[in-house]
């Protein structure tokens, strides 16, 4: 039984992943590349955090569109099936949206950023990070008295931010 390779490089599929993999791959190192030169451009350590989310996010959209591009043949035969499923997953990532909502809300809004001192229902404490779907507290009080760190790390959905009131103790206000 012989192997014939030339059928095998030829076959469309094939073409097709090497090409999603070799864009990837320049996608990825251009995304490192210009983190890496993030750090010259923006001095401040909150733009900063901010430019490396928003490089991560742009990264994942990017190869996202590249399947899309390359593999539209195929997916034009599968749009009643997408739309289809895009309402039942829709339906059953409901929270999950909306945390990734709320999550463009804080990035894009000044609701609080990373390093401020938040209370959210009945959680208070300093922002530790900020991620699509959560946002990771550093509790203070509860059984500690006074503004003490109390040891717990909480992780709060994105989607509290559009269901609660969020109070920021470290937000500006110009006008006092």
């Amino acid at each position: 039984m012989e192997i014939n390779f030339q059928e095998i490089i030829g076959t469309p599929v094939l073409i097709q992943l090497t090409l999603v993999f070799i864009g990837m791959i320049n996608i990825l190192i251009i995304r490192n590349l210009v983190r890496s030169r993030l750090s010259h451009y923006v001095k401040d350590q909150n733009n900063y955090y901010r430019g490396k989310k928003a490089l991560n996010v742009v990264g994942y959209l990017l190869m996202v569109l590249l399947i899309t591009i390359i593999f539209r043949k195929r997916l034009e035969t599968l749009t009643v099936v997408f739309g289809i499923a895009g309402v039942g997953i829709t339906l059953a990532l409901q929270e999950v949206i909306v945390s990734i909502a709320g999550w463009s809300a804080i990035l894009f809004t000044d609701i609080f950023k990373t390093g401020d001192r938040v209370m959210m229902g009945d959680i208070k404490g300093d922002v530790i990070d900020v991620g699509v779907l959560r946002t990771t507290i550093m509790e203070m009080g509860g059984w500690v008295d006074g503004d003490l760190y109390n040891g717990r790390i909480v992780r709060v959905a994105n989607s509290f931010v559009f269901k609660a009131p969020v109070y920021n103790y470290s937000a500006d206000f110009p006008f006092l």
